[in-house]
């Protein structure tokens, strides 16, 4: 079947705000951030040509109506994306994880190229860390400290750019994915993934080892998620449910359901959905372990209780600002304290509701500060175009003459 060729909407007449990141299918984190972002910055300015760069733009123009235009930037010369740049009123980067090890210069190459053309920056909620590469470190540092505004998502990546150097305003506010909206998972979808209903339901995610999770080891966690796996279904005799973030999860998901000893009672979510359709399949669930961010984030959204599984600072973060048990992380040798947790997770979470409610309520509010702060920017950007327009279309006034001419 051929497809006919791409051509982006015709230019709405408000501001042309750019919007970079890990856009492009890859994570459904990202997705939902992407999503979230798009929807605000709608919201902020309803007439703005919003132009998305993505890692595949293809995915971006399927699944993100809210796109005006999508623009390839991996993959394609360098010339097609500094091409896009001088016509940006607004270039925001993120939000999301993006400044780590091997990944921070790539985005803030595009940054500085906008900088250097004009175009004012806005860093929209964006994660920081692990940063030990001395070109990312150098790059975070100069880049950041010449954005209109840098806002981060949690205290952790505001305290990895200030041990990076960066010495200017960081403010923290919260992950955009917070403010995404349900989408139905229907009893005909869950028939289709094989999952019963009328049963208890736990989800759990797993993740990679990779550049944002350095120190897992493979064997050690898949062990360790199986035995408590394992525990839950003895537990509340419940069926477990992998909820796959990352299509490299899948693997690791499979990894976790060999180890196991009830393996009939897992299945893994196998279907192409959005990020608005696994929140809505949250509901589903009475319990929730995971090691994916956005995981957690999806379960808290949904009242579900869940115990975070920290791999790095930022779920840390956002387990402490959910008053979740504070893991030190995911060893083999913690699983007694983590079967544990999970026990008194389950019995004392009737109790702790309200209070979990009231916490994802401050957290949402703090993510909506994003998208009021990059409005303010955009206010200051309208008054320039307007100032500038001003100045084209006013009459010319004849120079004097000089006194000896």
């Amino acid at each position: 079947m051929t497809t006919a060729p791409y051509s982006p909407r015709s230019a709405r007449p408000g501001p042309r705000i750019g919007v970079l990141g890990s856009y492009g299918g890859f994570n459904t984190g990202d997705e939902a951030i992407l999503t979230c972002v798009l929807s605000c910055l709608r919201a902020q300015r309803p007439d703005a040509h919003l132009v998305v760069l993505s890692r595949d733009a293809e995915h971006t123009r399927a699944h993100h109506p809210d796109a005006d235009e999508v623009v390839p930037w991996e993959g394609v010369s360098r010339n097609h994306v500094l091409d896009v740049l001088p016509g940006l009123d607004l270039l925001v980067l993120g939000g999301g994880g993006i400044l780590y090890n091997g990944e921070a210069r790539r985005y803030l190459r595009v940054v500085r190229a906008a900088q250097t053309r004009g175009v004012p920056t806005f860093a929209y909620a964006v994660g920081a860390g692990p940063l030990t590469d001395a070109e990312d470190r150098e790059a975070v540092r100069t880049v950041l400290a010449d954005m209109d505004d840098v806002v981060v998502r949690d205290e952790e990546s505001r305290l990895v750019l200030e041990e990076v150097g960066l010495e200017r305003e960081v403010t923290v506010t919260a992950d955009p994915a917070l403010l995404l909206e349900p989408e139905p998972f229907t009893e005909a979808m869950m028939r289709d993934e094989g999952i019963r209903t009328g049963v208890r339901l736990v989800g759990m995610s797993v993740r990679e080892p990779g550049r944002a999770a350095e120190k897992l080891d493979e064997g050690d966690y898949h062990a360790l998620l199986a035995d408590v796996a394992d525990f839950l279904v003895r537990r509340l005799d419940a069926h477990v449910v992998f909820l796959p973030m990352e299509r490299h999860d899948v693997r690791h998901a499979h990894a976790v359901l060999s180890h196991m000893t009830a393996p009939d009672k897992g299945r893994i979510l196998h279907g192409d959905y959005s990020p608005g359709q696994v929140l809505g399949f949250m509901r589903h669930l009475d319990l929730a372990v995971g090691m994916r961010l956005h995981f957690v984030i999806f379960a808290a959204l949904s009242g579900v209780p869940v115990l975070p599984l920290p791999y790095s600072g930022k779920v840390f973060d956002f387990a402490r600002r959910l008053g979740a048990p504070a893991l030190v992380g995911v060893a083999r040798e913690q699983a007694g304290l983590l079967l544990a947790e999970v026990d008194r997770l389950w019995d004392e979470y009737p109790r702790r509701r309200d209070d979990l409610a009231a916490r994802i309520r401050e957290l949402s509010a703090a993510a909506r500060e994003t998208c009021v702060r990059c409005g303010s920017l955009l206010d200051e950007v309208d008054g320039g175009r307007a100032e500038q327009t001003a100045h084209y279309h006013r009459p010319a006034v004849a120079e004097p003459r000089p006194l000896h001419a």
